[in-house]
C-alpha cells in the first residue's frame, strides 16, 4: 500500500512539474525579430511577385498571420531601426536619416548614435532574465572611437556589420545567420530574444552562385535581385527549421518584416556599387512596391509599407491575412514586451502601443496616430513629402512649407493615387494641426551626449 502511495505521490510530483516548467516556458516565450533591408510589399510570392520565390515566408503565413497595413516609421535605414528599438518615433531624438558620419550628422541635425541611455527594447528583456542577441546590420550609429558598443544597449552577445566593429562580420554570406543559429543552439533551455537583422537586399548586391542559376532563365536585373530576395527568404527557412528541430516552435514567437520599401532601379552605369569593387549595384535594385507609389525615401505607400509576418503556433491563428489592423513599427516594443509578460516601465511613455490583441486574431483598433518626418540629405534640402500622419482611415502628407499637402482615405485607397484635400479641407486642416502640435513636441537639436568628441 505504502509503495502504491508513493509511485502515485511520485506521478503527481512529476506531473505538477512538468506543469510548472509548461507554464514557466509559455510565460517567457523566445522572440525572434527578423528585419530585412530595402524590400517591397511585393518582394513575396506571396504578395503577388511572378519572379522571385520566397517559399520559407511564404510557409510562415501560411502558419501564421499576414498584416497588408503595417508601416514602418521612416522610409530610410537608421530611423526606421530606431523606432523598433526605442518604441518611439525616431524624431524624438532627431535620428531622420542614416548615421553617416559627423559631418553630414552636422548637416542634418543629428547626433552621431542612438541614445544608449534611453529605452532600449533588448534591455527590457535582459533585466527580465532573458539572454539576448543581435547579429547581423546594426546602422545604429557612427562608429566613432567613442561611439557606444552594441552591448551598452543590452545586448549579451552581438556580431554585427555597419556597426561599432567591435565584432566585425561581412555583409555578405549570412554569416550573422550562422551567429544566431549558433545563439539558439546554446540557449535553447532558456528564454532568449534576437534581433536578426539582413543585408538582404541592400546594395551592393552579391548573389551567390546556387541562387544565380536557380533564376537563369530571368533577365540579367532581375536574377541577380531574385537571387537576393531567394537568399534572405533562406535564412528565414534556416531558422523557423531550427527552432523545429529543437522542439522549440511552440514557444517562439517569430516576425519577419523589412526597414522600408524597395530601393530605387539605378542607371546602366551603376551596375557597380559606389566603392565596391565587388559588389553589384543599385542597377539591379527592381524590387515591387506590389502596385503602391513611391519606394525608399519617400513617405508615400511604397516608401513605408512593407511585408511584416508574424508565427507563433498555438498563440497566432494559422493562415490569416489581416487587412483591417492598422500597426506601425514603433508598436512592436510594447507588443513584445506583453507577449514576454514583461511590464512596461512606469516613467516610459511610448508612441506605439500593443499590437496582441490583432495578433491573437482578434480585432484591434489604434487609439494612436501615427507621424513620420523625413528629412533628405541635409537638414536644408528635403524631399517631398517631409512629414505625414496618419489617424484612423486617414493620412495626410505635407512639405517641408507646410504649403503643399495631400490627403488620402486609405480605407478606399490603399494605393494613395487619390487626393483629396481639396474635397475634404476640413479634414485636411484638422490633421495639419495635428501635425504642427506633434512637431512641437519635438527637439530642436540633438542630444548633447550623443555627439563624438569630434564635433565637440
Amino acid at each position: 500500500m505504502r509503495i502504491r502511495f508513493s509511485f502515485i505521490l511520485m506521478c503527481l510530483v512529476l506531473i505538477i512539474g512538468q506543469t510548472v516548467l509548461a507554464q514557466s516556458k509559455s510565460d517567457k516565450p523566445n522572440i525572434i525579430f527578423i528585419f530585412a533591408d530595402d524590400w517591397g510589399y511585393g518582394d513575396l510570392s506571396a504578395h503577388g511577385s511572378t519572379w522571385v520565390e520566397t517559399p520559407h515566408i511564404d510557409k510562415m503565413i501560411a502558419d501564421g498571420m499576414d498584416f497588408s497595413n503595417f508601416t514602418v516609421n521612416s522610409p530610410v535605414c537608421s530611423p526606421s531601426r530606431v523606432a523598433v528599438m526605442t518604441g518611439q518615433f525616431p524624431a524624438r531624438q532627431s535620428i531622420h536619416q542614416h548615421f553617416q558620419g559627423w559631418k553630414a550628422h552636422v548637416q542634418r541635425g543629428m547626433p552621431d548614435w542612438m541614445d544608449p541611455s534611453d529605452m532600449s527594447l533588448p534591455r527590457e528583456f535582459q533585466k527580465a532574465g532573458y539572454v539576448t542577441g543581435h547579429f547581423g546590420k546594426w546602422h545604429l550609429g557612427w562608429s566613432a572611437k567613442d561611439a557606444p558598443t552594441e552591448n551598452e544597449y543590452g545586448y549579451d552577445e552581438y556580431a554585427t556589420f555597419n556597426g561599432s566593429k567591435t565584432i566585425d562580420i561581412p555583409k555578405a554570406g549570412s554569416i550573422g545567420v550562422d551567429y544566431a543559429e549558433d545563439f539558439i543552439k546554446r540557449h535553447k533551455d532558456q528564454p532568449f530574444f534576437i534581433n536578426l537583422w539582413l543585408h538582404e537586399a541592400h546594395t551592393a548586391h552579391y548573389p551567390q552562385e546556387r541562387f544565380m542559376n536557380q533564376f537563369g532563365e530571368l533577365d540579367e536585373q532581375k536574377q541577380v535581385y531574385a537571387s537576393i530576395i531567394a537568399e534572405g527568404d533562406e535564412a528565414v527557412g534556416r531558422i523557423t527549421k531550427l527552432l523545429k528541430a529543437l522542439g522549440l516552435e511552440e514557444n517562439t514567437l517569430v516576425v519577419f518584416s523589412t526597414d522600408n520599401g524597395p530601393e530605387w532601379e539605378g542607371g546602366e552605369d551603376e551596375k557597380q556599387h559606389k566603392g565596391d569593387p565587388v559588389g553589384l549595384g543599385k542597377y539591379y535594385s527592381v524590387g515591387e512596391t506590389g502596385g503602391l507609389k513611391g519606394q525608399k525615401r519617400s513617405l508615400f505607400a511604397g516608401g513605408i509599407r512593407v511585408p511584416f509576418v508574424a508565427k507563433w503556433p498555438n498563440v497566432i491563428p494559422k493562415g490569416v491575412k489581416d487587412d483591417n489592423s492598422v500597426v506601425t513599427a514603433v508598436d512592436l516594443l510594447p507588443t513584445f514586451l506583453e507577449a514576454a509578460n514583461i511590464p512596461m516601465p512606469e516613467d516610459y511613455k511610448p508612441d506605439g502601443e500593443s499590437m496582441m490583441r490583432a495578433l491573437t486574431g482578434k480585432r484591434f483598433t489604434r487609439s494612436k496616430p501615427i507621424f513620420w518626418e523625413w528629412k533628405g540629405g541635409t537638414s536644408k534640402a528635403y524631399t517631398w513629402p517631409t512629414l505625414g500622419v496618419r489617424d484612423g482611415d486617414w493620412k495626410l502628407v505635407v512639405d517641408v512649407t507646410g504649403n503643399k499637402y495631400e490627403l488620402f482615405n486609405l480605407k478606399n485607397d490603399w494605393k494613395e493615387d487619390h487626393d483629396l484635400a481639396k474635397s475634404n479641407p476640413k479634414k485636411a486642416q484638422e490633421l495639419l494641426e495635428e501635425i504642427k502640435e506633434w512637431k512641437a513636441t519635438l527637439p530642436t537639436e540633438p542630444r548633447a551626449s550623443c555627439l563624438s568628441s569630434v564635433r565637440k
